[in-house]
């Protein structure tokens, strides 16, 4: 019964990783309305959703480079947009923003207008206004103050609202960053994990980001009077940003609007040390709890040992010796079966032609002598939910990223061992040797945990000692190499178990 249901949660194992990957896992919340107070008594704020505002695509591109110590900025000039950033300190990762803080006026058209160590700004000129954006970037911690300078130059007062988008998410099949994309909008009451590819509006906007993978987008405006959206453009791409309310500008007169950005990693140390309250963007789905304590966890043991590979197989004990109480139990009701296998062997024989009969005798039997069928599978059970919420946080963990140990150069990654002259079915042509270690300490491992059956249950059980391991190390196969490192170490340690349970009987 145990090897059925290992078999039953590999299968939803696979399932669930194999839907991860093809579909990206939307929330989508509820979002309830919040009335702004209005700047200007003659006309309600705007809230309609940049699509009303095309993106000027027809405008032509011309790149600018503006580096930083620990990263460089490609700046769209005409449009005083960031199109992305390249993270030295993370292997020159490539975040894309398309159109990052950009204003959405088609008139406006941007020059390059000053640049310095810290900071860049561009001017656009239209008929009745000027309009400056400067960017001031702080290199020690990924934060850029946006201030946005808007001039009236007629002789008769203007009604300004533009649109800032935050950036453009694509979900095209070729995108590889796809499935983890997702966007978060906090208010003053509450955080909201949105799905990216519906409009959504929420007012009383406190910030809002977007991220990938690794790295995220935030923006805060320096007020609170904003609105943030999510608008669909098409099947393929989601635009998100803040809209802000109209304001008059008098003749000579100049507004002026002011956005705190973070644009790097998702480090929950860095945001703890700029923002608190932008570490809420990092999340991890439904046992988002459970990986929240499990990434601070392998920070603490990491502080200890200064690296992550064994960090991981420290989590690994350290997970093993919270779950060993459940694993002695694990043992002795398994123990407990292969004592009573005979009698179970038995009455199958005797009531085969009786199915329900059977089943009622063997509930008998394991009554009489007190023994839970089940019992073996709570242990397995329980690992069920860290094994998920462990999977997703390594999944995203920029700490990860890059991170050696043993002959595996990123444990974000499969370990990659070597790479194939061709491509084979299912497992392509990279050679990821921890899985295959895994697999074989999983095959040992039921082997010596297997019990005496009769003629039925030892072909079944010969047919599982095969089937589960090579199941497993396929869906192994492909995930962080320091996701498997974890289960390969948690399956050593419980055939050690095993064995000095054999040598105790």
């Amino acid at each position: 019964m145990e090897k059925r249901l290992i078999l039953a949660i590999a299968l939803s194992l696979l399932v669930l990783l194999t839907w991860s990957t093809l579909v990206q896992k939307p929330q989508p919340i509820e979002v309830q309305d919040v009335r702004q107070t209005a700047v200007l008594p003659a006309q309600t704020p705007s809230l309609q959703p940049a699509s009303q505002q095309p993106l000027p695509s027809s405008l032509p591109e011309k790149i600018i480079n503006y580096s930083q110590d620990n990263l460089e900025v490609i700046f769209d000039e005409p449009r005083a947009a960031i199109k992305g950033l390249t993270f030295k300190n993370y292997n020159n990762y490539l975040f894309t923003l398309k159109y990052g803080l950009f204003l959405q006026d088609p008139t406006l058209i941007f020059k390059k207008d000053r640049v310095d160590k810290k900071s860049i700004s561009f001017t656009a000129l239209t008929p009745d206004k000027r309009v400056t954006k400067i960017f001031t970037f702080n290199n020690s911690n990924y934060t850029i103050d946006l201030e946005i300078k808007i001039d009236n130059l007629s002789v008769s007062p203007i009604r300004v609202n533009i649109p800032l988008l935050l950036g453009i998410l694509d979900f095209s099949p070729g995108n590889h960053q796809a499935r983890y994309q997702d966007v978060t909008i906090a208010t003053q009451d509450k955080v909201l994990h949105m799905n990216a590819r519906k409009n959504t509006q929420v007012a009383g906007v406190k910030f809002l980001g977007l991220r990938d993978q690794y790295f995220a987008a935030i923006i805060e405006p320096h007020i609170n009077n904003y609105s943030g959206f999510v608008n669909k453009l098409n099947n393929q791409e989601s635009e998100i940003g803040v809209n802000v309310q109209t304001e008059l500008v008098q003749s000579g007169g100049q507004i002026g609007q002011l956005y705190h950005i973070y644009i790097g990693p998702q480090d929950l140390d860095i945001f703890n040390s700029v923002n608190s309250a932008w570490a809420s963007i990092i999340h991890y789905g439904t046992f988002d709890f459970i990986s929240q304590i499990l990434l601070q966890t392998l920070s603490f043991l990491y502080r200890i040992v200064h690296n992550w590979g064994l960090a991981i197989i420290l989590l690994s004990l350290l997970v093993y010796l919270i779950l060993y109480p459940l694993s002695v139990k694990q043992m002795r009701s398994m123990k407990e079966m292969q004592v009573l296998q005979p009698k179970v062997e038995a009455l199958r024989k005797e009531y085969k032609d009786n199915p329900q009969r059977m089943n009622k005798e063997i509930m008998e039997l394991y009554k009489e002598h007190k023994v839970n069928p089940l019992g073996g599978c709570l242990p397995l059970l329980l690992q069920m939910p860290i094994f998920f919420a462990l999977y997703n946080a390594l999944m995203r963990s920029i700490v990860l990223k890059g991170a050696k140990f043993l002959w595996i150069k990123d444990l974000s990654e499969p370990d990659r061992l070597f790479l194939l002259p061709r491509a084979l079915p299912v497992l392509g042509n990279e050679f990821n040797i921890l899985p295959i270690i895994m697999a074989i300490g999983m095959f040992v491992q039921q082997k010596v945990s297997s019990v005496s059956a009769g003629s039925a249950s030892a072909e079944q059980q010969k047919i599982m000692l095969i089937v589960m391991p090579v199941m497993f190390g396929l869906i192994f196969y492909r995930m962080p190499s320091g996701l498997v490192l974890y289960w390969f170490v948690n399956s050593l340690l419980m055939l050690t178990f095993q064995l000095r349970m054999n040598r105790a009987r």
